[in-house]
């Protein structure tokens, strides 16, 4: 994806068959989980309060916990293992 503006941009444009519409909707998407992870780190790091090994065994359950427990509405509300194993991806 590019900008263009000055004049003449929609002709230049149209000679590389380009529409000039901007489509946000990955960006969106990319921003709403860093937005989640940020938020989720930050509660992390206001509530934590033990040593490194510890954060390392509550971080290996959380994601063992997210990947294949917790249902996302964005995958017909399963975890995202089971869905890939209907996809035939692992």
């Amino acid at each position: 994806m590019f900008l263009v503006d000055g004049m003449g941009y929609l002709t230049a444009l149209a000679r590389t068959d380009l529409s000039g519409d901007v489509n946000y909707t990955d960006r969106n998407i990319v921003e709403k989980l860093f937005q989640t992870y940020t938020m989720r780190i930050g509660r992390f790091h206001e509530t934590w309060n033990g040593s490194q090994a510890s954060a390392q065994r509550w971080l290996t359950a959380y994601t063992a916990y997210y990947n294949h427990h917790r249902n996302h509405q964005a995958l017909d509300n399963q975890p995202p293992v089971e869905a890939l194993k209907q996809r035939g991806s692992i």
